[in-house]
């Protein structure tokens, strides 16, 4: 029997050009649902002079919304200016389902908000760990608890991060679903040759930010240097805390071996990565991380802290995990070092592709959004109790 065909529109204020695992992630399951046989069309802000209707690879159509960001790639939120353009894409498209990403788009908050209020179906994937203490986090909490109070469907890509979704806003667990990232490993292969172990290359590429533990990077990567002569660094990626790695390459005059190259186009990743031996991953909280099943399916060795949802990701003989300390860092560094001998890119690389897949990513989705259609459905008079509900609890 045929499966249910479904018009998807996909929305989040962070989607190509921009570069991210959130916007990696709706663009390869777009192509997949495509694939099936799904209609899928893509809504998020204007990037610079991209705006209007795009259309990328198998004519995926994505509206750039003329509207500028105002911070950290979100629009400004406005809670109702955004419904008639909401309203006139789930039209004009014929949408039967909108698909919201990220719990820090505001786009995505409101498109679902509106799409709910006009009776469609909605589902929400949540593809960071936030916390509950401090202002920001708090305030966010109490947003996903308005946003998801009548949602149909939720998706995590870790079961840390559906543990982490469902506390935060207060959705049945029933409702949440675990679908994982995926790796498209026919982009990301080993190197032809294997690359000789007399000079160990170590492999950073992040985003620069305190939340990507370039603070602990700073601490690292000299003891690392220390310890190992034959060690050398190559760190892409850019963000507000690159001034402390260069501080810290010019303290200790390591500029000969900390290679410092920017900001890298997603384009060039693999060709950074077949370049060194191990992958270093310094976090200090991760939902999933894509950038280490792009590491693996290279073939290297990953290094990575132990939090959020890492540990769910490679089996053990493929990645070293430490806690977010210094000192533990560099162990599992030395024990990577030592396990290097025995590791065989290629065999890794066919492992990857075995246990990650977009294609099995997007069936896994394609359920949830039969669930989500197959749903009760209920009118706004029906729902007008819970969201008050929730409206007291939450006093927004």
């Amino acid at each position: 029997m045929d499966r249910q065909k479904h018009r998807i529109l996909m929305v989040s204020d962070f989607f190509f050009p921009n570069f991210g695992g959130v916007e990696s992630h709706i663009y390869y399951l777009s192509q997949c649902l495509l694939k099936l046989g799904h209609k899928v069309v893509v809504m998020t802000h204007a990037y610079g002079n991209r705006s209007g209707v795009r259309y990328a690879t198998n004519d995926l159509k994505v509206y750039y919304v003329p509207w500028r960001p105002f911070l950290m790639r979100n629009t400004l939120p406005t809670l109702f200016l955004t419904f008639p353009v909401v309203r006139t894409i789930i039209i004009r498209e014929r949408i039967s389902v909108v698909h919201g990403h990220q719990a820090f788009s505001t786009l995505c908050h409101e498109a679902l908000m509106h799409a709910r209020t006009m009776g469609y179906k909605v589902v929400f994937t949540d593809h960071s760990l936030y916390g509950f203490a401090d202002a920001g986090r708090i305030h966010m909490n109490k947003v996903l608890q308005f946003t998801l109070a009548d949602i149909d469907q939720a998706i995590c890509v870790s079961h840390t991060s559906k543990e982490n979704t469902v506390l935060r806003s207060g959705i049945s667990p029933e409702k949440v679903f675990m679908v994982p990232n995926a790796v498209d490993t026919a982009m990301f292969t080993p190197s032809p040759e294997r690359l000789s172990c007399d000079e160990i290359v170590i492999v950073v590429i992040s985003r620069l930010v305190y939340r990507k533990g370039a603070d602990l990077l700073v601490e690292v990567i000299p003891e690392v240097c220390r310890l190992f002569p034959k060690v050398r660094f190559i760190v892409g990626g850019d963000g507000p805390k690159r001034v402390r790695l260069e501080e810290m390459r010019e303290k200790f005059s390591l500029q000969d071996r900390v290679e410092m190259l920017g900001a890298v186009p997603h384009a060039q990743v693999r060709s950074v990565l077949i370049s060194g031996h191990i992958f270093l991953n310094s976090s200090l909280t991760e939902a999933f991380c894509i950038a280490i099943l792009e590491a693996a399916s290279c073939g290297l060795l990953t290094v990575s802290t132990r939090v959020g949802g890492v540990p769910e990701v490679l089996p053990d003989d493929m990645i070293v995990l430490a806690e977010p300390a210094p000192e533990d860092m560099v162990r599992a560094v030395k024990k990577a070092i030592d396990m290097l001998p025995g590791i065989n890119p290629q065999v890794m690389h066919l492992q990857m592709k075995k246990l990650y897949s977009w294609d099995d990513v997007a069936k896994r989705t394609e359920i949830v959004y039969d669930r989500a259609v197959q749903s009760l459905t209920t009118n706004l008079l029906d729902r007008l109790p819970r969201l008050l509900k929730v409206l007291k609890k939450s006093q927004i």
